[in-house]
């Protein structure tokens, strides 16, 4: 890890209030630093914002050199991070209250989407519109075991016997397993990606958020690190999150700043339907709670979340509040 150095002066950095109410902070620069960012996933709509930084500048204004890494599989970001080979890591909510249940010393130190974006979904005219109608029906899940008691809480919520209904495995292939009808509903795609993409394929898709049927609301995607870096590295991770918040602002403004930015990344992704689901993602960038800066992660949410895993045995043990800080946030901490 190559320690930062930064005077004390930046920690003091003049303060502005920037348009939509957050603190604005200068972190002056030197040369750039390097920071090995993993995401979650390959690049699409939940990445707008960081391509856009990439793009227009904010990451290189800020002095740093932010170079994306698309990992091998979904559960390495964290693995990668835990082991030095990253600096910051996109993950999950639970998936790092698992990892911090493991003994991985590792913290969240923003939200990248604050809302869940995991649904559970069913196609077609005739295809299922209510959660009771799941009885007695096929539901494909990817197998991880979080989302397995997703489906049980949110069957039992709705007075359905989790028994009366088959969760298949089908891996990552959960559109393909509704549309030839292999089963009867899916949970675990994103309501703002294969969610916009059935609804502009005229799929007649029918989407509920996990959270709104049953399940505890929680940030969907956040930004990780190493605790022992905190203490060492607090001025990196307040500039780029401080270079996230202005290029999210920005794509707020003018959606096409992250549709473009994406696109130039993946050439496989197609203007249409990442327009659209940038544009439907906007909103669960930022906090709910007014007042509230870009990457803001409510304790009490968190709290209510790990409460859901500690009953459903899925972790042993709390591990809020040393699981996030907001610290780093534009206009916190200071």
């Amino acid at each position: 890890m190559r320690p930062l150095i930064a005077a004390l002066a930046t920690l003091a950095a003049a303060l502005a209030v920037a348009a939509c109410g957050e603190k604005q902070e200068r972190t002056a620069p030197g040369a750039p630093q390097r920071v090995n960012l993993v995401l979650d996933y390959l690049p699409n709509p939940d990445h707008a914002g960081i391509y856009a930084a990439l793009r227009d500048g904010q990451f290189r204004q800020a002095g740093l050199d932010v170079k994306p890494i698309v990992p091998s599989d979904p559960a390495a970001p964290l693995k990668l991070l835990a082991t030095g080979h990253a600096d910051i890591a996109i993950s999950y909510e639970p998936e790092l209250l698992l990892a911090r249940d493991r003994g991985l010393p590792l913290v969240a130190i923003g939200a990248l989407v604050q809302e869940p974006l995991t649904s559970i979904m069913s196609v077609g005219a005739h295809g299922v519109r209510s959660v009771g109608a799941l009885k007695g029906k096929k539901v494909g899940t990817a197998g991880i075991e979080y989302q397995t008691k997703y489906l049980q809480t949110i069957l039992r919520t709705a007075h359905v016997d989790p028994g009366s209904v088959s969760e298949i495995n089908v891996h990552f292939d959960l559109v393909p397993a509704m549309l030839t009808k292999r089963v009867g509903a899916t949970l675990g795609a994103f309501w703002n990606v294969e969610g916009v993409q059935l609804q502009r394929a005229h799929k007649h898709p029918w989407i509920r958020r996990v959270d709104q049927v049953g399940v505890p609301s929680y940030n969907e995607l956040i930004f990780v690190a190493r605790a022992d870096a905190l203490r060492t590295r607090g001025a990196l991770f307040r500039s780029f999150l401080q270079a996230l918040a202005q290029s999210h602002r920005a794509v707020r403004s003018d959606p096409a700043k992250g549709v473009d930015a994406l696109l130039a990344a993946d050439r496989n992704l197609k203007r249409g339907d990442t327009e659209a689901s940038v544009k439907a993602t906007l909103p669960a960038f930022f906090p709910r709670a007014r007042g509230k800066p870009f990457g803001y992660m409510d304790p009490r949410q968190w709290r209510a979340y790990e409460s859901w895993m500690l009953r459903n045995g899925l972790i042993r043990r709390p591990a809020s509040p040393a699981a996030l800080t907001n610290e780093f946030l534009p206009g916190e901490g200071l």
